[in-house]
């Protein structure tokens, strides 16, 4: 256990060095970290492995994964031919370029016994992920995935729950390229019961985002609400987990018209997502959404957005959307729509856009109660490209029941007559002003619920508070036989 305490500050020392190093490296130290959490039961050193699974996994390959095994298992191991078996075997070439890249003049001791079984699932988890790289491994990843989950339900191990929770991540992504992504569900509802028996935290959180993106690509919004309702995320489920619920979330309200609610959603996903960087899809799909449904709220998003770096090339459709929002030209909304309706059936957000239509016309009309004191119907109808006075009287007169505008519709005469502006102050300013209130008070009591806090800091306080205690009755013990000795001298003098 002494030679697992000193190796895994390596990769932080070598970071900023002149030599990096390498996967195979990189995957012996990431072992002695699992080890290490397994000893001393602390599964931290676990999600510290898993955070570098995203950048390791770019750089692995059947080579890396075949070394790393035959270096951390020993010869005689039945798991090591086990993982072998999934891997091509090595060729000659690769032998000598193997052979030269290492000038070590002394090799690596071979070790005398099996890791830990958590090893053995962290390397099949790396073995799905190179499958994924190439189109005629997507059969063995699923095959390999299936293996791999039966495997670890048989251990039920509970310091294997955070690799759990990435082996089923990488078993729905075998099942989507492999085209088979809804044979996946009953495997992850028998999981997620069996995790929510077990309080697994992080595979209950990993294993409900698998199943509303299931319902999801599949348009099964009624399920996945049912899903919603009947299940609880956990609270202590890790960030990148709830900005995806989140979104899910989002997308599943938007559809059912709770604007509010969606919007609410997708701004924690935001907040909570990784750096744009780190996650541009997440980053780009989250905000795709985020600018309809603002929109969808009669609010128009900020510029600053379509000028991120990440997202300027990816809005820029919904940048043309928004601009004929805020004009309110309907000719301008529908050319494009048709432009770019291939782009938002792929985003699956052309159901939403066409559901603008209505604010467009009320953008407009708000425009013309804004220029106008009185404008005919036929004026109107030109205007806002409708079809007919009678659409064009049918919409106006919804506005003014609506609140979007303030006037009256003078049949005899056919026009609208409108009022004046009203101030600035009312109900609905009010609510905007809560609505950032209660954001703020909630962005305040997530960051206090992450904040850490040293352990047994509180009995250190208890140990202080009871010496300070103790203290005072002494101090008043002496006082009081202090003042008595006082008033003896000063009545023995009387």
């Amino acid at each position: 256990m002494a030679s697992t305490d000193t190796k895994p500050p390596k990769p932080e020392e070598k970071k900023d060095g002149e030599k990096k190093l390498t996967p195979t490296a990189e995957i012996k130290i990431n072992i002695a970290f699992i080890e290490r959490a397994v000893a001393e039961l602390e599964p931290r050193f676990t999600h510290r492995v898993l955070r570098s699974l995203t950048a390791l996994r770019k750089r692995t390959n059947d080579k890396v994964l075949r070394d790393a095994i035959e270096e951390n298992y020993p010869e005689e191991s039945t798991v090591k031919a086990k993982l072998l078996s999934w891997l091509p075997s090595a060729t000659e070439a690769e032998m000598d370029i193997d052979s030269t890249a290492q000038p070590e003049s002394t090799p690596p001791q071979k070790p005398t016994s099996d890791p830990v079984p958590e090893v053995e699932i962290y390397l099949r988890l790396l073995i799905i992920h190179c499958f994924h790289t190439s189109k005629e491994n997507y059969a063995k990843s699923i095959q390999l995935s299936n293996e791999t989950v039966d495997k670890m339900l048989a251990l039920n191990r509970r310091s294997m729950d955070p690799i759990a929770a990435k082996i089923w991540f990488a078993v729905e992504r075998s099942y989507e390229l492999g085209g088979e992504l809804a044979d996946a569900r009953p495997l992850y509802l028998a999981a997620q019961r069996t995790a929510a028996l077990r309080h697994d935290d992080d595979t209950q959180a990993s294993l409900i985002n698998r199943l509303l993106r299931s319902y999801l690509h599949y348009n099964l919004y009624d399920q996945a609400d049912k899903l919603v309702s009947k299940t609880t995320f956990p609270l202590s489920a890790s960030s990148p987990q709830f900005a995806r619920y989140h979104y899910f979330l989002g997308r599943i309200k938007a559809v059912q018209l709770n604007y509010t609610t969606a919007h609410t959603n997708l701004q924690a996903a935001i907040r909570r997502a990784p750096p744009a960087k780190t996650a541009p899809g997440f980053y780009q799909a989250v905000h795709k959404l985020f600018v309809v449904v603002e929109l969808l709220m009669g609010d128009i998003p900020d510029r600053s957005i379509f000028r991120h770096p990440v997202l300027e090339k990816a809005l820029a459709a919904y940048f043309d959307i928004v601009k004929a929002v805020r004009t309110g030209s309907l000719s301008e909304f529908q050319a494009t729509l048709t432009k770019h309706a291939t782009q938002f059936e792929a985003d699956k957000t052309y159901t939403l856009i066409v559901r603008l239509r209505q604010n467009v016309i009320k953008t407009g009309i708000r425009r013309l109660s804004l220029s106008y004191s009185r404008i005919s119907l036929r004026d109107i109808c030109l205007k806002l490209h409708l079809d007919s006075e009678e659409d064009a009287e049918y919409i106006v007169g919804k506005a003014i029941r609506d609140g979007v505008i303030d006037g009256r519709i003078i049949h005899e005469k056919g026009w609208m007559e409108c009022e004046g502006r009203k101030n600035g102050y009312g109900p609905e300013v009010s609510e905007v002003y809560m609505r950032r209130i209660a954001y703020c008070m909630d962005l305040h009591n997530q960051s206090v619920k992450a904040m850490r806090y040293p352990l047994d800091a509180h009995r250190k306080e208890l140990a202080a508070a009871e010496g300070a205690r103790e203290r005072e009755r002494e101090l008043a013990k002496e006082i009081q036989e202090g003042d008595l000795d006082e008033d003896d001298d000063g009545l023995g003098g009387f």
